[in-house]
């Protein structure tokens, strides 16, 4: 039987979700498996990888073959290369005690490049955030000046057309006066 290490998706629609596991090779997708090894989840910035270490390196030296979407996953979490160094200290190329320091020294960089990474993203986006606000508050701003012009206008107009009625209503209130004058006089 031969058995491989691959994903099972899981999730919704356009949301995936998968589960890392070991199947027979046989079986489908979404199937029948031996064991569960961890999960994978794409959706995130950088993707979340939750793995069980030691029983992905237990089923990689009893011969399971890797998917090539599982075997960038195991070689992102560096299982592939401890199964590498522990080949090397197999054929006597260097001791075991070198092969857990060489690993220890890259797994060292690579969570410093993953915090390097996740912290290249957060000031991303907060400097992306602060330039929208900023320009948020330049649109309010040019709307309240574009708001106060036209009540100015709406005042002034207002003012005129109450100064107007009033002139009309003074010349109305002589014209009557006049032609009330004119028969008395006659």
């Amino acid at each position: 039987m031969a058995v491989k290490i691959r994903l099972a998706r899981h999730g919704k629609k356009g949301y995936a979700f998968y589960h890392i596991v070991v199947a027979d090779s046989r079986a489908p997708r979404d199937g029948k498996f031996i064991e569960k090894l961890g999960t994978y989840n794409p959706n995130t910035n950088p993707a979340t990888i939750d793995l069980n270490f030691e029983q992905a390196l237990s089923w990689l030296m009893k011969g399971a073959q890797p998917t090539d979407t599982a075997r960038a996953i195991l070689s992102y979490k560096g299982v592939l290369y401890k199964k590498h160094l522990l080949g090397g200290v197999a054929k006597g190329a260097f001791s075991e005690s070198d092969a857990e320091a060489k690993f220890n020294k890259w797994l060292g960089e690579k969570e410093g490049k993953i915090a390097a990474k996740v912290n290249k993203i957060s000031t991303a986006a907060k400097a992306e955030e602060k330039a929208r606000l900023t320009a948020e508050a330049a649109v309010n701003e040019a709307r309240a000046k574009a708001v106060a012009e036209k009540k100015a206008e709406a005042a002034k107009a207002a003012e005129e057309a109450a100064a107007a009625a009033a002139e009309e209503n003074a010349e109305a209130a002589e014209a009557p006066a006049a032609e009330a004058e004119t028969p008395a006089a006659e």
